[in-house]
Parts: C-alpha cells; structure tokens; sequence
C-alpha cells in the first residue's frame, strides 16, 4: 500500500506522526504521505513539524513523504501557495477538490489541475473532462478516495478519468486509525469505482513514482 494522503494531529487527524506510520507499517503501507491541511496561516508550522517525520526511514521499512493538503484556499492562491510549500520542502502537494460534501469553492479543481506544483487533485467530485484533461496536461494525479462521503462521486471521477486516460491515484484521507486499509482494500476501492481489476491493480502502481 502506498496512501498518498493522510492527516496528524497538526491539522485535523487524531495521530501524531510517529503512531500514524508506525501502525501504516503494520498494514503493509511502503510509502505514505502526511499531507496536513494548510493555509497561509499554518503552512510554515505545519512543514517545519512534519518533515521531522522523515527520521522514521531510518528505523522502519518505509517511505515517509512530506507534504500537505492546501484546503478551502481560494482558486486565485492555489497556485502560488503550492509553490511556496514546494519552497518550503513539501516532497507532494495534494489540493481538497470540489468534494460534494464540503462548500469547496467553485474553480478550485480548474485552478489546481493547471498548477505544475501540485501533483494529486483529492476528491474531486463531480471532476469534468477538461478538468480532468488539464490534470493530463499538467501530470496532475486524480484521486480515488476511501473516505465515506468524499468517495460518493468515486464512479464519476473514475468514469471520466478513464474516458480520456488521466492518471489516478488510491487514497485514504486518514483521519484517524481506523482509515488506514490495505493493499487489498485499496484495489477493492478501485474496483468499487468501477474499475476493471487490471484497471485497479495499474491505478494503484500509478502511486510508486512518489516514493522513488
């Protein structure tokens, strides 16, 4: 398993760093991404924190990736709040998309798929072909989440993605213990999206990159 998106307690996840991939290591996990929810108002505390997590690949078998989730941040300041946490050290910048349980801003998925610093598009919800186009044009990852009400537009968003051959990527959101899953979790996930099984197996390779 390679979870690309969870949370600690810096922002709104119940673990502290060294509990969360300590108890991702015993799912199986080989890469995960801490991906706090930031802002302008948090980003600098949140990176200096966070990136002391990477003392972790040096005692257990596992990639730790620094990064964080820019959410509710208005379209017009995605792309250069992505590029300052890139500045600051985020190894992945993944942006909370248009999810239809949450008053995402309108233009926040247009506005993260053009950015060339962000990499995964999260929950997009109802994700249109050129959004999903200009995630191609830009290398900007879709994401299918198994987090329960961001994952009600799962369908859609892989319907759409795999129209025009947009890459996607199988998250958590992790919030709390109980989010983490296994590999044979995440494939079911996809497939649960609608994804053919070879289809899901070569959704969840498309997460290696981010650990190499």
């Amino acid at each position: 398993m390679i979870d690309l998106h969870t949370h600690t307690v810096f922002s709104d996840g119940e673990l502290i760093p060294s509990e969360l991939v300590r108890r991702a290591v015993t799912f199986g996990y080989r890469g995960i991404g801490i991906t706090d929810h930031v802002d302008y108002t948090n980003i600098e505390h949140v990176l200096s924190c966070v990136k002391k997590a990477k003392y972790m690949e040096e005692v257990m078998d596992i990639r730790v990736i620094t990064g964080v989730e820019l959410t509710h941040v208005h379209p017009a300041k995605i792309a250069p709040l992505a590029r300052m946490a890139k500045e600051l050290g985020a190894e992945i910048v993944v942006v909370h998309g248009e999810s239809p349980v949450e008053p995402v801003a309108p233009g926040t998925n247009a506005a993260s798929v053009i950015c060339e610093d962000v990499d995964i598009l999260a929950h997009p919800g109802f994700l249109t072909t050129e959004e999903a186009q200009l995630a191609i044009d830009n290398d900007v990852c879709i994401e299918i989440t198994a987090r329960s009400g961001h994952n009600r537009t799962n369908g859609h968003v892989a319907r759409i993605c795999t129209e025009i051959g947009a890459t996607m990527v199988v998250d958590t959101d992790t919030h709390s213990p109980d989010n983490l899953i296994t590999k044979e979790t995440a494939l079911k996930v996809a497939m649960g999206a609608g994804l053919t099984e070879s289809q899901a197996k070569q959704v969840l390779e498309n997460s290696v990159r981010f650990i190499e």
